[in-house]
């Protein structure tokens, strides 16, 4: 399953928010049907997203993404123990 939140950040004027994945195979998938470059994903400590404007959410819940909160993409991708222990 894909899915958005409704973060909101601003980037070169846009409002932003994140795109995951219950896999990184459903991520890059979701992301070519949206146009976006695989360039833009973005790796982090909870795992790989997308960042998205506004209209590309939209459309990504249109094609099946699922909107849940930012609070709720926070608990579904909890950043991984390993990470963790490096930062200290």
């Amino acid at each position: 399953m894909v899915y958005v939140d409704d973060f909101s950040a601003t980037f070169r004027g846009m409002k932003m928010c994140h795109m995951m994945a219950d896999s990184e195979e459903e991520l890059d998938g979701m992301a070519r049907v949206l146009g976006l470059k695989r360039s833009w994903r973005q790796e982090h400590p909870r795992g790989p997203h997308y960042d998205l404007s506004k209209s590309k959410r939209r459309f990504a819940i249109h094609m099946g993404a699922k909107a849940i909160t930012a609070q709720e993409m926070v608990k579904r991708y909890p950043i991984k123990k390993e990470e963790k222990d490096e930062s200290v």
